[in-house]
């Protein structure tokens, strides 16, 4: 059974806006790790944004070129969470997968990928010039 689903992946122009949406399904933990990641083409993973949820506790962590540019957040009731992307640039351009876990988040984004143990298969976003 697959635990997360990705959404929302597109094509636009530079400074344009996506929303991509990761479904959550058989996962029982209320307190989570949710993470955005994304590879382009000839690149390493990288960590783009995470939501640490602990209760009615929250605490996001971004990467640097995307503060300010991308949003993580999450519906509970919708057991969904979400990378609000706003003016975006060529250099946006790859596959984005989101990731999950139970618990804290135990890393910065820069190095939290290898603590997450659930992912999604991604979904492709291209931004032209």
């Amino acid at each position: 059974q697959r635990v997360l689903e990705e959404s929302g992946g597109g094509s636009v122009q530079s400074g344009g806006t996506l929303r991509l949406s990761c479904a959550i399904s058989g996962f029982k933990y209320s307190s989570r790790c949710m993470a955005w990641f994304r590879q382009g083409p000839e690149k390493e993973r990288e960590g783009v944004a995470s939501l640490e949820s602990i209760n009615d506790d929250e605490r996001t962590d971004y990467l640097d070129s995307v503060k300010g540019r991308f949003t993580i957040s999450q519906d509970k009731a919708k057991n969904t969470f979400y990378l609000q992307m706003d003016n975006l640039k060529p250099a946006d351009t790859a596959t984005y997968l989101c990731a999950i876990d139970f618990g804290p988040c135990m890393k910065p984004i820069q190095s939290l990928g290898r603590t997450l143990n659930y992912w999604g298969q991604g979904t492709q976003v291209t931004v032209s010039s």
